[in-house]
C-alpha cells in the first residue's frame, strides 16, 4: 500500500513519474476482483469487486448480497464517468486522493483489525481545505449516481415482474388486485369490491421538506436517470449509445459543477413549487393509472367496456402554505398564494387532459351519433360562448363528442383564467358535463372511448377537484390561547399584537380560499399540542369572532393532535369532551359523523424514546378505536409520520399490518415528508408500486385475520408490552435528562449547523437556544444523530429493555406472531445497519463527556446484540437482500464523508482561527449533504 498519500506530513509530495491511477474503465471493461493499491481502481468498482468477493468471515456489522449485472454495470458506467470529470476538473491528484480515501474505507469497513480508519482519518486531517471539499463534493456526486442507479433498477425490476406475474399472483401486501383476491377469501367477493369502494388513501405533503438537494441538482439527476433509463432501449455498440454516453458525461460534469449549497434558505412559495413538480411528474397521471390497472384486473376481459368498478380513493392533503407551527414565514398572503399555486397547476393539467381526450373522439356523428342530451350540452355551450364553439365546431365538424370535449377543455382554461362568463363554479359541473359525453358515447355503441381517456379524465377530477390538494392549517395550541386571552383584554377591533392579528388573518384566509376553490381546498383546521377539549373549542371560538355570521363563516373540522405520551394517553377523555362542544356537534349533524385525530409519532419519540412511543401509540389507538365505535363515528386516524425510524418511518405497509383491529377500517391517512415525497412519488414506476403497497395493506388490515391476529397478539405479549415501555422509557429518560445532556447533544452532532444549512423555510427549533430539547423540532434530532453514525433516535432504550426481558425463546415467540414487535426489531435492525460504532466514538468524543458517550455505545452494542439474536441473523440485514445490499454498497462511502465532516466540527469545536470558519462551515455542510444523500434519510 502506497503509504505517501496517507500520512499528513507527506501530502504536499508530487505523485511519481508513473501514474498510480488507471484509467476508469467504460463499459466493455472488466474490474479484476484482485487487491490493488489504493489509487488503481475506478470509483465504483472496487466496491462492487468487494461486495462479491470479500469472503464472509472477514466482513464485520453487514451482511453480504450479491449486486445484480444490471445494477453493477450501471453503477460501474457512472462511476468511471465521474472518475473523468473529476480529472479533467481536478487533475489525476484529485482523483487519486478520492480513491485513497474510498479504498481505506472500505478495508476499514470490511476488515476486522486494520488500522485503515485511523489511517483514513489521518489523510482527510492533511488535506488542504480546498482539497477537502472537492474530496467531499466527489463522494456526494458519487450518492447521487449511485441513488438513481439503484432507483432506476427498482423500475427494472418491477417491469420484469410485472411481465411475468398476473397481479393477483404477487403478495397481497404488494398488490391492490392480490389483497382484494385475499380479502375476498375471507368475506366473499361482493363484500370485499364493497370495502374496496370505500377505500381512503390521503398522503399529505408536509409543511417542512428536508429534502437536503438543491432544485438545480435535482434536476441535474432527473436528466442523468432518464439518460440510464433511454440505454435500455438503445442498440448496444450503435451510434445512438455513444451519444447517450457523451450526453451523460456532459450532464455528470453539470452536476460536478453545481453548487450542491442553496444560497438561501428556500421561501414557503419554493416549497410549494417543488411538490408541484412531483405532481406534474407523478400524481396527476399515477392516481388514475393505479384505479385503471385494479380495474382491469376486477373486469377481466370486459375492461374497458363497462362502468368501471374501482372509486377514486386517494386524496392528496397538503401543509405547505397552512402550516405555521412554528414557522413565522408562513403567513395568510402566503396561504392563499399556496392554494392559488395548486389550483393553477391542476387547472392547466386537466385543461390538457381534458383537450387531449378530445382529440382522440373522432367518431363521425353518422355512426356514432350524438345523444340528445349531448345535443342540449352543445346548446348550452353554444350560449355560454358562440366565438368558442364556432371555432371549435369549425376543426370538429360531424364530430359532436370531440366538439363537445374540447369546449370543456376551454372552459377549464376560462376557470383557470377566472373568466366568469365560460368558467366552470366548480368541479362537479365539470364532470357533469364529462358524464354527459361519456352516457352518448355508450348510446352510440361506442363503450371503449367512453371508458378510455375519458375515464382517466373523470378520475382526475374526482381525485383532484380544482384545487390540487386539501390545505391543512396547523397551529400550537397556546397561540390559540394567547390570542384569545389578548381579545378577551383588548376587543377584537383593539391594539393586538402581531401573533394575535396573524390568527385572526389566518381564518380569513381560509375563508379566502374556500370561496375562490370550494370548501374542500381549506377546511382541516389541525391543534399542535391538544391538551383539553378547550384547545378545539378555541379554534371555533376564534373563527367565530372573524365571521359573526355563520352563513358567511368558512367550513372548519377541527383535528386535534396528541404528540406526547401524556397527551396520548389522555386521548379518550378529550375526545368525549371535544364531542360535547356544539360547534362540533353541529359538524358531526352534517358531515356523516366524521371524525379525524392527529398522533405524533415525532414528538412522543423525543419525549419517551422510540420504543415506549411505538407502543403508546399503539395503546392509544386501540383506545381511540373504541371509544369512536362506542360514539358512533366514523374514525380516521391521522399518522404524523416521518421518514426516520425515530419519527414513524419505515415501510409504510408493513406498519399499517401491524395497527390495533379496527383502527384502519379502511382509511389510511399520513404525512409524507421531505426527501420521502421524492423516494415515494418521483418516479410513476415506484409512486404506483407504492401507491397499491399502501392501499392493499389498508384493505387487508380490516381482514378478519389479521384483525383475530392482532387482537390475540396483543393480549398475549401485554406483560412484555409493559416491561419493554416501563424499561426503555426509563433508559431514555436517563440519557436525556442527564445534567447537561441538551448541550452535550448539540456539542456531539452539527446541530447548530444544521440550523445554517438552508433546507427548508421551517426553523430548526421554537426556541433561542438548546438549554432544552422541549422546543427543539424532532426533525433536526433525528436528523442529527443520523448524521452522527449514531441513529439514537430509531433504537435507543430498546436493548436494555430486552436484556432486562432476558427471555430469548419469548422474544423469538414475539417477533413471530406479534406483528407489532416484529416491526419494531425490524426497524431498528435497519436503523443499526446506518450506524458506525467507530465514527460514532469519535462524535460522541467531542463533548467531553464520557460518562454519557459510553452510556450511548454501551447501548448500541446491547442492542445490536440482542436484535441479531431474535432475527437470527449474524450480521444486520443479513436476510433482507435488496435493503442489505443498499446499504452495504454505501456504508464506506458515507464513512468517508463522515470523516471529513469530524474533521470541520473538531476545529469548529475546539475554536478554529476566524479565517477558517467559513471554510469549515462550508465543508460541514456539504458533508451534511452528502451524508443525507448517503443515508438516503434526513428526518
Amino acid at each position: 500500500m502506497d503509504t505517501r498519500q496517507l500520512t499528513p506530513s507527506t501530502r504536499s509530495a508530487k505523485p511519481s513519474a508513473e501514474p498510480q491511477m488507471s484509467r476508469f474503465p467504460g463499459p466493455g471493461h472488466q474490474a479484476s476482483s484482485a487487491r490493488l493499491a489504493p489509487g488503481s481502481r475506478a470509483l465504483a468498482n472496487l466496491h462492487l469487486v468487494l461486495a462479491n468477493n470479500t469472503p464472509q468471515d472477514a466482513r464485520r456489522g453487514l451482511a453480504h448480497h450479491d449486486v445484480p449485472d444490471a445494477l453493477r454495470n450501471d453503477v460501474r458506467l457512472l462511476g468511471g464517468l465521474l472518475g473523468r470529470v473529476l480529472r479533467e476538473a481536478g487533475g489525476e491528484d484529485l482523483l487519486a486522493d478520492v480513491e485513497s480515501l474510498r479504498e481505506l474505507t472500505i478495508l476499514a469497513h470490511d476488515e476486522q483489525g486494520t488500522a485503515a480508519l485511523e489511517q483514513a482519518e489521518a489523510l482527510v486531517e492533511g488535506f488542504s481545505a480546498q482539497r477537502a471539499e472537492q474530496v467531499a463534493r466527489a463522494f456526494s456526486c458519487y450518492f447521487h449516481l449511485a441513488n438513481l442507479a439503484e432507483e432506476y433498477h427498482r423500475v427494472r425490476i418491477l417491469r420484469e415482474r410485472e411481465s411475468v406475474h398476473a397481479p393477483h399472483e404477487l403478495a397481497p401486501d404488494d398488490s391492490l388486485p392480490a389483497a382484494v383476491a385475499a380479502l375476498a377469501e375471507e368475506i366473499g367477493f361482493e363484500a370485499a369490491v364493497g370495502r374496496l369502494q370505500a377505500l381512503e388513501f390521503r398522503p399529505v405533503v408536509t409543511a417542512h421538506p428536508t429534502e437536503a438537494r438543491r432544485r438545480a441538482v435535482a434536476s441535474a439527476i432527473r436528466r442523468i436517470s432518464e439518460l440510464i433509463m433511454e440505454r435500455d432501449a438503445l442498440y448496444i455498440g450503435g451510434t445512438s449509445l455513444a451519444e447517450n454516453e457523451r450526453r451523460l458525461l456532459a450532464e455528470i460534469d453539470t452536476l460536478w459543477h453545481t453548487s450542491p449549497l442553496r444560497a438561501a434558505k428556500p421561501t414557503v412559495l419554493d416549497e410549494v413549487r417543488t411538490v408541484m413538480a412531483v405532481f406534474d411528474a407523478t400524481f396527476f397521471d399515477v392516481f388514475p393509472s393505479v384505479y385503471r390497472r385494479l380495474d382491469d384486473w376486477l373486469l377481466g376481459d370486459a375492461a374497458g367496456t363497462k362502468a368501471p368498478v374501482v372509486r377514486p380513493f386517494a386524496r392528496l392533503g397538503t401543509w405547505i402554505g397552512g402550516d405555521r407551527d412554528g414557522n413565522p414565514n408562513v403567513t395568510p398572503d402566503v396561504t392563499r398564494a399556496a392554494a392559488v399555486i395548486a389550483s393553477e397547476h391542476v387547472l392547466v393539467a386537466l385543461e390538457a387532459a381534458a383537450r387531449r381526450a378530445g382529440d382522440t373522439l373522432t367518431h363521425d356523428g353518422n355512426g356514432s351519433p350524438a345523444s340528445p342530451e349531448l345535443l342540449t350540452l352543445w346548446q348550452r355551450q353554444r350560449e355560454l360562448s358562440e366565438t368558442v364553439t364556432t371555432h371549435v365546431g369549425g376543426n370538429a365538424q360531424n364530430e359532436p363528442h370531440r366538439r363537445a370535449l374540447l369546449v370543456v377543455a376551454e372552459r377549464i382554461g376560462a376557470t383557470r383564467r377566472r373568466d366568469a362568463d365560460l368558467a366552470y363554479g366548480n368541479p362537479d359541473q365539470l364532470e357533469a358535463d364529462l358524464a354527459v359525453v361519456q352516457r352518448s358515447l355508450l348510446e352510440a355503441g361506442a363503450p371503449r372511448a367512453a371508458y378510455g381517456d375519458l375515464q382517466h379524465l373523470i378520475w382526475q377530477v374526482q381525485t383532484f377537484g380544482f384545487h390540487l390538494a386539501e390545505l391543512e392549517v396547523r397551529q400550537h395550541s397556546r397561540v390559540h390561547d394567547a390570542a384569545l386571552a389578548e381579545i378577551a383584554e383588548h376587543g377584537i377591533d383593539g391594539p393586538l399584537s402581531a401573533m394575535t392579528q396573524e390568527v385572526l388573518d389566518t381564518f380569513r384566509a381560509i375563508g379566502a380560499v374556500q370561496r375562490r376553490h370550494g370548501a374542500q381546498a381549506a377546511q382541516r383546521y389541525i391543534v399542535s399540542f391538544t391538551r383539553s377539549a378547550r384547545h378545539v373549542a378555541a379554534v371555533y371560538e376564534l373563527a367565530a369572532l372573524v365571521f359573526p355570521d355563520p352563513a358567511l363563516a368558512p367550513v372548519i373540522d377541527v383535528v386535534p393532535l396528541f404528540e406526547t405520551s401524556a397527551d396520548l394517553e389522555a386521548s379518550v377523555d378529550i375526545l368525549e369532551g371535544m364531542v360535547q362542544l356544539p360547534a362540533v356537534q353541529r359538524r358531526l349533524a352534517v358531515n356523516g359523523r366524521r371524525v379525524e385525530v392527529m398522533l405524533g409519532y415525532s414528538d412522543s419519540s423525543k419525549d419517551v424514546g422510540p420504543v415506549a412511543a411505538t407502543l403508546v401509540l399503539d395503546v392509544a389507538q386501540s383506545k381511540i378505536t373504541q371509544w369512536a365505535r362506542t360514539r358512533d363515528v366514523t374514525l380516521t386516524l391521522f399518522h404524523g409520520r416521518g421518514g426516520a425510524l425515530g419519527r414513524g418511518g419505515g415501510p409504510a405497509n408493513r406498519a399499517l399490518l401491524a395497527q390495533p383491529p379496527g383502527s384502519v377500517d379502511g382509511r389510511f391517512k399520513v404525512t409524507e415528508q421531505g426527501e420521502v415525497i421524492f423516494a415515494r412519488y418521483g418516479d410513476p414506476a415506484i409512486a404506483a408500486r407504492h401507491i397499491e403497497q399502501v392501499a392493499a395493506a389498508t384493505l387487508l388490515a380490516g381482514a378478519p385475520s389479521v384483525a383475530a391476529r392482532n387482537a390475540a397478539a396483543t393480549e398475549r405479549f401485554a406483560p412484555l408490552a409493559s416491561a419493554l415501555d416501563r424499561t426503555s422509557r426509563a433508559r431514555f429518560h436517563e440519557l436525556v435528562g442527564a445534567k447537561g445532556f441538551p448541550r452535550w447533544f448539540a456539542e456531539v452532532t452539527p446541530l447548530e449547523e444544521i440550523g445554517l444549512l438552508p433546507l427548508g423555510s421551517r426553523p430548526a427549533r421554537r426556541g433561542p437556544d438548546v438549554e432544552s430539547l422541549d422546543d427543539l423540532r424532532a426533525i433536526p434530532w433525528v436528523f442529527s444523530w443520523s448524521q452522527a453514525r449514531t441513529n439514537l433516535a430509531g433504537w435507543f432504550g430498546l436493548g436494555t429493555a430486552l436484556d432486562e426481558v432476558a427471555d430469548l425463546t419469548e422474544l423469538q415467540t414475539a417477533y413471530a406472531d406479534w406483528p407489532l414487535f416484529a416491526t419494531i426489531i425490524d426497524n431498528v435492525e435497519m436503523s443499526l445497519a446506518k450506524t458506525h460504532e467507530g465514527i460514532a466514538a469519535r462524535y460522541l468524543a467531542l463533548g467531553d463527556r464520557s460518562d454519557l458517550a459510553d452510556l450511548v455505545l454501551d447501548e448500541m452494542g446491547l442492542t445490536r446484540r440482542w436484535v441479531l439474536a431474535i432475527t437470527g441473523s449474524d450480521s444486520a440485514l443479513s436476510h433482507r437482500r435488496v435493503l442489505g445490499r443498499a446499504v452495504q454498497l454505501r456504508s464506506p462511502y458515507i464513512d468517508a464523508l463522515s470523516l471529513l465532516q469530524l474533521r470541520a466540527l473538531k476545529r469548529l469545536r475546539t475554536g478554529a482561527s476566524p479565517d477558517d470558519v467559513d471554510d469549515l462551515r462550508r465543508l460541514l455542510l456539504l458533508t451534511v449533504n452528502g451524508v443525507a444523500a448517503g443515508l438516503q434519510n434526513t428526518g
